[in-house]
Parts: C-alpha cells; structure tokens; sequence
C-alpha cells in the first residue's frame, strides 16, 4: 500500500467520519429548533388566549359595573316611587284631615256665630222689654236673677290692688259713675292710689267747675297728673290747681280761658311740676317770665300755638336758675298775630311775626340741655335761626321741622355738632342729595328718619344712608324720584339689618323687584307701606308673605286682586292690613284673608264700593279682636252686617263709617251696647243716620266726627248708593284731599307719641 492511498483511504474515512458526525448533529440540532419554535409558538399561543380573555373579562366586568350601577339607580329609583307614593298618601289623609278639621271648625265657628248673634237679638229684646217695664215698681224675674247674679261677682271683696288694676282701665267719667252704684263702690273710687292722675278731658262741659274744684281740694296730696286739655272752665277752677302742692305734670292744652292769672297761682303752689304742656293757650310773656323762677325742675315744655309772646319773652327763660333742665321743648305754630289796618281785613290772614334769630338764640342760652326739639307749622324758619339754635344747645338728639319750607341743606351742615338720632322734615323741596353725603360720618347714631314729601331727595340719598347701622324706622312717602336702583343700593348695606319701620307711600317708580330685596334683606321689618305704588303685582305680593317678622302691611291704591289676597292670606302673623281704593278685590278675597287671619286687628277697605255685608259677616266670624275698622264710602254696607259687628267685635275701638248711605240710627244703638270700648266714631256722609242720634252716640265716645250731607261726588255714588257716571273731573280732587287728611293724621300721630 501506498503512502498515496493510505493517505486517500484516510481522507475518505475522516471524510465519511465527518459527514456522518454532521448528519447526526444536523439531525439533532434540527429537532431542538422545532422544540423550542414550539415551546414559543405555545407560549405565543397561550399569551395571545391570556390578553384575549383579560380583554373579554375588562369588557365583560364593565358591562357588569355598569348593570349593578342601573340596577342600584332602579332600585333606588322605585324606592323613591315608593316613597313619594307613601308620601303622596299622607299628604293625601293628612290634607284629608285638615280640609275635613278646617271645614269643622269653621263651621263651628258658623254655628258659634249664629248663636251668639241669636243670643244678642234676644239680648236686646230683653233689655227692650225690660225698659218697658221699668215704669212699674215691681222687679221682674229676670231682674232678680241679674241682682242675685251681681252680688255673686262682688268685686269689693278682691284685693286693693286688683280693684286699683280694674279701676285704672277706666275714665274719670267711668270712676264717677261706679261711684254711685253703691257704698261699697263708692268705697273703692275712693282708692288713694286711684287719684294720683285725673283727666277732666273726658268730661269736659259734663261736670261742673264746683266738683273739679272739690275733687282737686279733697285729693290734692295723692293728684301727680293732670289734664285739662279742652277745658272751658272759669279762671277761679284753674287756681284750684296750686292746692296740689306734689303736682308733676300738667295739661292745659287747647283752653281758651287759660290765662297769664291762672298761671300765677299755679306757679306759686307746684314747684315740683316736671311736665307743662300750654299749647294753644293765651299766655302772654308774663307767663313765660313766672317759667324759670318758679318751675327749677321743669323738663318738658310746649308752647305749640302760643302767639302772644315775643322774643322779650324768650329772654325770660334766663332769669333765675333759668330753664337748664327742660330736656323737651315744642315751638310749634308760635307765630305772633298783630292787627290789621281797616284796609287789609279783606286780605287773606297771614302772620305778622314769628320768631327771630335773637329769639333763638335767647333760648340757646337758657335751654342747654335740649333734646328733643319740635317746631311745626313754622313757614320763617331759616337756616340762621337753626344755626343760632345749635350753637349752645349741642345736645339736640330728636328733631323735629315740618311746615319750614325755607330749611335748606345748610341746616343738615350745622346740625352736624349735634348727636342726633331722629330727625323729620316734611314738605320740604330745597333739601337735597347734598344733606346726606356724609350722614354716616356726622350721624351714625341715626335711627329715625322722616323725610316725606322732599321732591330733592333721589337715589343718591338712599344710597348714603345705606351705611347707618342704627337705622330703625325710614319714612320717604312721597318721594317720587326714588326708584329700584336706589332702594337695592339702601339695602345692600347694614342699614336693611335693622329697619323695622319703612313708608314708600306714593313712590310710583317701585316695582316688584324693590319688594323681592325687602324679603331677601329686612329679617326685622314689622311696618311696610307700599301705598299707590302702581307697579305692584301679584308676584312682589307673593314676596311679601316671604318677610316673615312683617305685622302691617298697607297696600291702598295697588293693583291688588282676591288672587293677592289670597297669597297674603298665608302670612300667619299680619296684624294689620290696608287695601283701601283697591277696586279689584272683591268680597271673596277679603273672606279668604280673614278666614286665615284670626289675629286682624286693624283692616281698611275704604273707598271699595264693590264691597258688601259679606266682608262684615266674615269679620265677625274669624276676626273678634277686630280694634280698627274703616268701610268708608262703601255704600252697600246696611244695618244688618253692623248689628252682627257689634255683637261679636267687643274691642273695637276705631271705626269709620263716613259714606255709608243705608246705615241708620239702629246702628247707633248696637254700637253702645256691644262696643263698650268705642274710641273713635267718624260718620261723615250719611245721610240716614239723625243728628239727635249722633248727639246722644257724642258722649259715648272721647271723639265723633258727623254730618249728614250728601256724598262728594268723587265717592262714586249718591245719597242713595246709586252709582255715578259722571267721574271725570273730580279724581284730582280727591288725590289732593286725600293727601290733606294723611298729613293731618301724621302730625296727629306723631303729637300723641
């Protein structure tokens, strides 16, 4: 063998051995490769199922949430239906039950009422038959009974002060006639206690001057106060006065035969009088030369209407210990009079003086303790005479000017040293924006402010008066300029915390707007006059059932419908309600309002002719603490409605029948026997009722105002109740006489307080 094929035979064999090897392990590799490709492929396989049923499960669990989600909602859906039908159920019975206790109770109060009104028909048939036989000596049954009756509520056997608290209820007229009941009663009359104030005002003319002067002189230790005010007595009955050596206040307003003399004595005998009120009388200055030597103490003074002194009289108020201590003073009307030449009587009467600027100052120097001042009816006063006044007397906290038209802004400027807390000006057109600029820097202890019937005043004003935290009780009636931008800019500020009192009277620009901010910003108001505001709607209505602490309301001369009665009728605690000239209520709403106003004191409906016995009949159901009523010029009212009136309505004290034509002397007789506490009579206008009867009905009441002419033409109607057509000229007339008589009542108000 050859080197040459032993090298061949070895190539060959390490070649097969290779290829062999190769074989093998390619074999094997190949097979390690399809393990591990589907190893991976299984993997993928299984990674790929994993994410597909991980997102089938996240679309799936979605789903579901939002099933369990709807469900939840439906079932809290049905029990809420379930719910509201429960509700609704009980709404249902309890709706059920109170419609069903409301229709018992008032027919209860029906039946109530016709029994009673049965009870005092019999009532007066009784007293009728009674005064039949009062001419035979003997005592009827029914008297004997009524006698046994009586002794059994002997009042003399209560406690002293139980009689004192009973006694003091009444009048001197009242007191004299228990007096001679019997001797018992004559016993208690005669209460020392029980004669510490005695008013002869009313039983002026009744009694005469010898009785007051034995009153005076029997009690002359125990009388503190005493009122004479519109007494014609005689000079020797006034000088009785100075035996009661611990007299403190005195009233001898409006008696004309008060003079300088009578104030001599009285000066000599009451050192200690703290009150003095010789308003309208005709003392002269030797009255006001006795003030300051003999009355040291004397803090309240009017001289309101006194046109005999001068300004040498002012200058009295110096002499002695002077008049340091007067805290209250009244100048009102002080005008001097002077005779006229034969040439001038034809002339319309006109002061001939008044107060000068030296005049007040002389009263600057005496009176330095002023507080209160009050000087009405004054057309002179000027700004200087203000400025005199102030410049000593920087106590001043009331103010009071009404009738000075020539008071300027000026005023306000020397006011400013003053701490004032009220102040009223009326009628005044020079006062402007200017005076409150800066009110809430020179007042901030401002609580009332009177500004009616001042044309300068615009929105401006409220504007400034909007920072006064004090402010209590705000008057603009008659400001015409003051709109809804001004009256939201006043109550944005504190001032609306505290304001219980507010007169938009005449303020024609308000709307509803004005009454939805009152609601949202005055949680104190009690008194709100919203009188001829034409832009009134039931909707600003329906905002004032939302001022909750709201007691009066007087909504004369709005739009007013029986739907707005109604609405109001759900303010539970009006106690005062004036719909007067509100032509579009009728007797359905005024029935409505009362059946829910149980406690109406006070309600006026003048002027509504529209209106009928419905409305009497429903006051006499629902409304017996009824104090205030006024149907004038309600020409439907008759006999029948007021006799109901009278039998329920016992605390009646105001009543204003003027133009109510079908009323007769009946009424008269009803109105003595069941409203005892009859105050204040007004029968203007009517033409049935006889003046015999009215003169009888005078000295029932301490005030009667009667005629018996026939209607003005602007109440609509005739003496017949038939209605006018002819209105076309006389709505002017009766805006001004309207106006007239609401200023006299202000200034009426405002002296009583």
């Amino acid at each position: 063998m050859t080197p040459e094929l032993m090298i061949k035979a070895c190539s060959f064999y390490t070649g097969h051995l290779v290829k062999t090897h190769f074989c093998t392990w390619r074999d094997i590799a190949r097979t390690d490769e399809n393990v591990v490709l589907a190893e991976k492929m299984n993997r993928a396989v299984t990674c790929y199922n994993f994410r597909l049923q991980k997102s089938v499960f996240h679309h799936w669990h979605s789903y579901m949430e939002d099933q369990k989600e709807k469900l939840k909602n439906m079932l809290l859906r049905i029990q809420q239906i379930i719910y509201c039908h429960k509700l609704t159920i009980i709404l249902t019975k309890w709706r059920n039950t109170a419609r069903h206790k409301s229709k018992k109770k008032e027919d209860e109060l029906i039946l109530k009422h016709e029994l009673q009104l049965k009870k005092w028909k019999n009532r007066l048939i009784l007293k009728r038959a009674a005064a039949e036989e009062s001419n035979f000596p003997e005592q009827s049954s029914s008297e004997v009974s009524l006698v046994d009756e009586t002794l059994k509520c002997d009042i003399s056997l209560l406690p002293e002060r139980a009689i004192l608290q009973i006694f003091f209820y009444l009048s001197l007229k009242d007191v004299i006639i228990c007096g001679q009941v019997s001797h018992a009663w004559m016993l208690m009359t005669q209460l020392n206690s029980l004669w510490n104030a005695i008013d002869f005002s009313t039983v002026k003319n009744v009694i005469p001057d010898k009785y007051i002067v034995s009153t005076l002189q029997r009690w002359r230790l125990n009388v503190l106060r005493l009122n004479f005010r519109g007494c014609l007595l005689r000079p020797k009955t006034f000088r009785s006065v100075s035996h009661c050596r611990n007299l403190q206040e005195l009233n001898v307003s409006d008696c004309p035969t008060f003079t300088d003399e009578s104030m001599r004595h009285i000066s000599e005998g009451c050192p200690g009088v703290l009150y003095l009120n010789l308003s309208n009388t005709t003392i002269t200055n030797r009255t006001m030369r006795l003030l300051p030597r003999h009355f040291h103490n004397l803090q309240n003074l009017s001289l309101a209407y006194c046109r005999r002194f001068t300004d040498k009289g002012l200058q009295y108020l110096n002499l002695g210990n002077g008049c340091h201590k007067l805290i209250y003073l009244d100048l009102s009307g002080c005008t001097q009079k002077c005779l006229l030449p034969p040439a001038m009587i034809l002339r319309p009467p006109q002061p001939c003086g008044t107060i000068s600027v030296q005049g007040f100052r002389y009263i600057a120097n005496s009176c330095t303790g002023v507080m209160h001042l009050t000087i009405n009816d004054m057309p002179t006063l000027t700004d200087n005479c203000v400025k005199a006044l102030v410049e000593k007397c920087s106590r001043i906290t009331s103010l009071v000017f009404t009738g000075a038209p020539h008071i300027t802004d000026c005023t306000f400027k020397a006011l400013s040293t003053c701490k004032l807390r009220k102040i009223r000006f009326e009628g005044n057109k020079r006062v402007t924006d200017a005076s409150f600029k800066s009110v809430d820097k020179n007042y901030p202890n401002l609580s009332h402010i009177y500004m009616a019937d001042c044309k300068g005043i615009t929105d401006s004003s409220l504007r400034s008066l909007s920072p006064l935290k004090q402010l209590t009780v705000l008057n603009l009636a008659n400001c015409v300029r003051i709109g809804d931008m001004g009256l939201k800019q006043f109550l944005d500020g504190p001032a609306s915390i505290k304001i219980r009192e507010l007169n938009l009277s005449n303020c024609v620009q308000l709307s509803d707007a004005s009454v939805m901010k009152l609601s949202e910003r005055c949680p104190n108001l009690n008194y709100l006059s919203l009188r001829n505001c034409e832009h009134l709607t039931a909707q600003g209505i329906g905002y004032i059932v939302n001022i909750f602490s709201l007691v009066s309301i007087d909504l004369s001369g709005t739009d007013i419908s029986n739907e707005g009665l109604n609405v109001l009728s759900r303010h539970k605690k009006l106690k005062e309600l004036s719909v007067s000239e509100c032509y579009r209520i009728t007797d359905d709403g005024i029935q409505a309002f009362c059946k829910s106003s149980v406690i109406l004191e006070h309600l006026d409906v003048s002027y509504c002719s529209q209106l009928s016995d419905m409305i009497i009949k429903a006051l006499a159901i629902y409304c017996i603490n009824l104090t205030s009523l006024s149907i004038a010029g309600c020409p439907k009212i008759t006999d029948s409605a007021m006799e109901m009136l009278s039998a329920k309505c016992h605390y009646l004290h105001i009543l204003d029948i003027s133009g109510c034509v079908l009323l007769t002397d009946q009424i008269l007789e009803d109105l003595q026997i069941g409203c005892k506490q009859l105050r204040i009579l007004k029968m203007q206008y009517c033409t049935n009722i006889s003046k015999k009867a009215a003169q009888r009905m005078s000295s029932k009441v301490q005030q009667q105002e009667y005629n018996s002419n026939d209607p003005p033409r602007w109440f609509g109607y005739d003496r017949e109740g038939n209605r006018v057509t002819e209105l076309d000229n006389i709505t002017s007339s009766k805006g001004a006489s309207e106006l007239t008589v609401e200023k006299s009542t202000y200034s009426s108000e405002d002296q009583a307080a």
